[in-house]
């Protein structure tokens, strides 16, 4: 297995780490708000086509997988030409760009959720892939690591893997800066906002009880420990389901198609989650939530609950199963 990727971007670091090898494109993401930049990605999708054909010819791939990025475009085209099988994947409540591109020429089309209009024979229902460090988390020991007792409730706080100022503050001034929080706090905050948090932090009178972190490899033994997330809604969402955690969601407003609210209203009409606007959170209305569900311990195993009944923890193996469907008997 190899991957294909575009220059410049995480994954040319990425996935030589892990172990495997990937061919780079020159790419671009489309800007949507900037007509000469978002002209200028087209021309190098275009012209990223011939290079990606040549990759997956010199590869002998027997299948190419999209994820739906900007690669994914240029990769496709490249595989249907080649009469290589072509499988998407979308992580989203709406397809992306490549995906709504290639999703009628591709073999199988593998969903997270489930899309208005999209069921045809070769779409595919799957949930999205969780990595097996949360899927296997053991929340004994995740709570051993961070110091929680096992009776105490806690909050975990993340917000994406670049973070998300508005939950960062909001947080900080809620929950270490004012008085009156009984429950652990385990903030993932990410490197952007850390060290301001960490300034705040060291001075708030509050903060006994608070954990904040820079970063976390994965977010198993996070969410294990936690009964209850204040979270952005982007994949995420899947993690809190694998190991059935209620959640406060604040959807980032300006994701492409606005797919994080959709997102998010996915796991709150289950009734697994509240749903707060990002202009609408602040340290008050982020107390007022987080303290009525820890006050309702009923309302919150109900939300734990039917956060537990969205998970596809069989997600990976399902989209596995269909790839190597395609491969046939020489896999």
């Amino acid at each position: 297995m190899s991957f294909l990727g575009a220059r410049g971007r995480l994954e040319a670091e990425l996935v030589p780490k892990a172990g495997y090898e990937v061919d780079l494109l020159d790419l671009s993401g489309i800007d949507r708000k900037n007509p000469l930049k978002a002209a200028r990605a087209a021309t190098q999708a275009a012209a990223a086509v011939p290079s990606a054909r040549k990759l997956i010819k010199g590869r002998s791939a027997d299948v190419v997988v999209g994820g739906g990025g900007f690669v994914a475009g240029p990769a496709g085209v490249a595989a249907r030409r080649l009469g290589v099988p072509l499988v998407l994947t979308e992580a989203d409540r709406h397809l992306g760009l490549a995906n709504r591109l290639l999703a009628k020429r591709a073999d199988r089309l593998c969903l997270a959720f489930e899309i208005e209009g999209m069921d045809g024979e070769n779409v595919r229902v799957t949930g999205r892939p969780v990595g097996r460090a949360v899927l296997n988390a053991d929340r004994g020991r995740a709570r051993e690591r961070f110091g929680i007792a096992p009776d105490a409730r806690c909050l975990l706080v993340m917000g994406g893997s670049q973070g998300a100022r508005s939950v960062n503050i909001a947080a900080v001034e809620a929950l270490a800066e004012r008085p009156g929080r009984d429950f652990d706090v385990i903030h993932v905050s990410g490197s952007r906002d850390y060290q301001v948090l960490r300034e705040r932090l060291d001075a708030a009178p509050h903060a006994g009880r608070y954990t904040l972190l820079e970063y976390e490899p994965d977010m198993g033994d996070g969410i294990a420990a936690s009964d209850l997330a204040l979270a952005r809604s982007g994949a995420s969402v899947f993690e809190l389901a694998a190991l059935g955690r209620a959640a406060v969601l604040v959807p980032y407003p300006h994701a492409t198609g606005d797919h994080q609210t959709a997102n998010a209203n996915w796991m709150a009409e289950a009734g697994a989650a509240v749903v707060v606007p990002d202009g609408e959170l602040d340290a008050d209305r982020l107390s007022a939530e987080v303290n009525a569900l820890f006050g309702d311990r009923e309302r919150l195993d109900s939300m734990s609950a039917a956060s537990n009944a969205l998970a596809r923890p069989s997600a990976a193996s399902d989209v596995a199963d269909e790839v190597m469907g395609l491969i046939g008997d020489g896999a």
